[in-house]
């Protein structure tokens, strides 16, 4: 987190800044009256529903119920969140955005401002490789194999890393102790075996990539976290990513994400590799996204609902791409609220988006996505496959696999309409299916009955935001690799610290952002608000659940680095014996 934005500044902003002029530079405003009228640009009308309300400094459609300030606005038209938009005002209208930071946000900034700085320049070394080095034809020719332009080369800022024992990355910037561990910390080098160092510094490490065509992934900022390369010949592997860094974990972040955000969609197409999206690209498809050589995480799931309504899985056709499209699928389900919808896209074995696109051309490959499987379908079908539901025991069967699945999504009208799926399948009635399933659950299932801890702890923080006050300690491991519930609570407690007289319902409107806590939050938040006379059992409790998730944080912060470690070391012995 960069700091947060004082709630002073944002009051003065959204003072000077007249909401008329934000919207209208974005869609074009009638007068009428007091008001001014536009169609909607969050939903398809003919006649105008959307009014701006100067007074109020407020917009609001009759048509969809969108509605709300400039910030709000930014946010919805542009896919941008509440940081970003407030940026992009302050920006249009000249003003710089101050920040906030506690001490621990101070501490994790000034820690990771040299690796992100280090990784840009490797960046812009590998572009100039591309485009200067004696041995650059050979991945000018291979991009050229692939179709790829030079315009799209540029977008998607593809570089060149040379091969040779010179190691040239790190002779580039490894230029003393501190640059040289600093390429170590954003895994560009190896460190060689202790015993098999010669005498002189840059010997003791080499170059990640070499012989390679460069893919920079960069976040939704834009900056540059990590590196995939793509070997130019027949060496191996044929795809290498960076391994996880303190500023880069694969199942957080998409690559193509920054790029395809610059264009308005409401659908996004996941695929499973970095020239999927460029080839995609290529052929003018510009919203797509791709996955790190990780299975589809459910931060990833929730940052692509985020911008768009609908989620496109891409997988092949064969038993590896049924699992993964399964697994795609369970990890959605607890996101799959109202007004959101998933598809699959399953491909002929052996294809993959880039030889598709290439055999069929754009338009019959758009045809494929507008004809993906419903979430639905797939879901009934992968269940019912091994399955005879023309007979009692394989209806009973399915529903006993299907109910356990469909409790995960969120309450509302999309998980009515799957149980009634489900009934339709099996003969039974919605409520008898729904009530049996939920006594089963009861009976042997009590434990998952209780509420997540660590979502009764933000509901004790909503209530009692003083809790947070006795409790000083890092909250780093939670924002670096906490669940969403933890990061969450982790996120509230630093707006508390920093306001301890923060408002109960601005904690819920923060909290209600999250739409993966969100989901899960509705039931605890709505049940009897805590009393200030119960303020000492709850700060202990709080305090106790803080502890054991900042704990468990901690110990898996320190597997990932012993796991980096264990990587590195046969990532060497491995380059040394070759």
């Amino acid at each position: 987190m960069a700091g947060l934005i004082p709630q002073s500044f944002i009051d003065e902003l959204l003072n000077r800044v007249d909401i008329v002029e934000v919207i209208d530079r974005r869609v074009t405003l009638k007068k009428a009256g007091k008001e001014y009228k536009a169609c909607c640009p969050f939903h398809s009308e003919k006649t105008p529903s959307f009014t701006v309300q100067p007074e109020k400094q407020f917009f609001y459609c009759f048509g969809c119920g969108a509605g709300g300030n400039a910030v709000k606005f930014v946010m919805n038209y542009q896919n941008l969140d509440f940081v970003e938009a407030v940026e992009t005002i302050a920006n249009e209208a000249g003003i710089e955005v101050p920040r906030e930071t506690s001490p621990a946000q101070s501490r994790r900034s000034a820690e990771q401002r040299p690796l992100f700085e280090c990784l840009e320049q490797a960046n812009k070394f590998y572009r100039h490789q591309l485009r200067q080095h004696p041995q650059r034809g050979l991945a000018v020719d291979w991009c050229k194999s692939r179709g790829i332009s030079g315009v799209t080369a540029r977008e998607f800022q593809l570089g060149f890393a040379p091969s040779g024992r010179e190691n040239p990355l790190l002779t580039a910037l490894g230029v003393d102790e501190r640059a040289r561990n600093t390429l170590l910390k954003v895994g560009l080098i190896i460190a060689r075996e202790a015993e098999k160092t010669g005498k002189s510094h840059n010997s003791r490490f080499y170059d990640r990539f070499w012989n390679r065509v460069i893919f920079p992934i960069r976040d939704g900022r834009g900056r540059t976290v990590g590196f995939g390369g793509r070997v130019l010949g027949d060496g191996t592997p044929k795809y290498l990513n960076s391994p996880e860094t303190p500023v880069f974990e694969k199942g957080r972040e998409l690559y193509g994400l920054y790029e395809a955000r610059k264009h308005k969609f409401n659908k996004l197409l996941l695929v499973e590799g970095y020239m999927d999206v460029i080839a995609l690209a290529q052929a003018g498809i510009r919203n797509v996204v791709a996955t790190l050589g990780t299975a589809t995480s459910e931060w990833q799931i929730q940052r692509m609902f985020r911008h768009v309504p609908e989620i496109v899985f891409s997988f092949d056709g064969d038993e590896a791409g049924q699992r993964a499209a399964w697994h795609a699928l369970e990890t959605s389900l607890p996101l799959m609220g109202d007004g959101k919808s998933a598809r699959f896209l399953f491909l002929p074995e052996g294809e993959d988006p880039d030889s598709m696109v290439q055999k069929e051309g754009t338009e019959k490959f758009l045809e494929r996505i507008e004809n993906a499987q419903p979430l639905e379908n797939f879901f009934f079908k992968h269940l019912s496959k091994d399955l005879n539901t023309k007979l009692f025991e394989g209806r009973a069967t399915l529903s006993d696999r299907a109910m356990p699945l469909i409790r995960k999504l969120p309450e509302g009208t999309y998980r009515k309409l799957m149980i009634e799926r489900l009934a339709e399948i099996t003969g039974k009635e919605t409520e008898a299916l729904d009530k049996s399933h939920l006594l089963r659950r009861t009976s042997n299932e009590s434990g998952d009955n209780l509420p997540n801890n660590k979502l009764l702890a933000i509901k004790y923080l909503i209530d009692l935001p003083k809790v947070a006050l006795d409790n000083e300690e890092d909250l780093s491991p939670l924002l670096e690799v906490g669940d969403a519930s933890e990061m969450c609570l982790a996120e509230m407690i630093e707006k508390v610290r920093e306001n301890p007289d923060i408002d109960r319902y601005e904690l819920m409107e923060y909290s209600y952002s999250n739409s993966e806590v969100r989901s899960q939050l509705t039931n605890v938040l709505t049940a009897e608000k805590i009393e200030p006379a119960d303020a000492g059992k709850v700060k202990g409790e709080f305090l106790q659940i803080l502890d054991e998730s900042l704990a468990r944080c901690a110990k898996k912060l320190r597997n990932r680095q012993l796991r980096d470690q264990l990587r590195a070391r046969t990532a060497a012995k491995a380059h040394t014996e070759d």
